[in-house]
């Protein structure tokens, strides 16, 4: 994996918890206490702070597809996370994964490549 690529895999795991957890803080601190009681003024800006963590998300997760080739059923899993409450937790979690694997994977070549220029 270039670094191109895993700056943009990185890119998108730094916003996809705050986007995760913005929904639920403007379903239940924004909606629910405007309906129940007098706290109203909460709607606006967790809305507007929901609204661009998510379209900021989009475009690093079309980033992501661009730099890392990403088959459309990865994306499309990504995008209906970043739909649920808390589901872009669950895509941390997937990314952090790949992240993972994807340095294990450099580390057998580095050494796969060291190996081969000293024999």
């Amino acid at each position: 994996m270039d670094i191109k690529t895993a700056s943009a895999l990185h890119r998108l795991r730094l916003v996809s918890v705050p986007e995760a957890l913005s929904f639920p803080a403007l379903l239940i601190f924004g909606s629910l206490l405007s309906r129940v009681s007098d706290i109203d003024y909460l709607m606006l800006p967790l809305g507007i702070l929901h609204g661009v963590l998510f379209v900021i998300y989009a475009l690093f997760l079309l980033d992501v597809w661009n730099k890392a080739k990403w088959p459309v059923k990865k994306v499309a899993l990504f995008f209906v996370l970043a739909l649920l409450p808390f589901g872009g937790l669950y895509g941390d979690r997937l990314l952090k994964r790949d992240e993972a694997d994807s340095v294990i994977a450099a580390r057998a070549r580095a050494a796969v490549g060291t190996e081969s220029a000293s024999a």
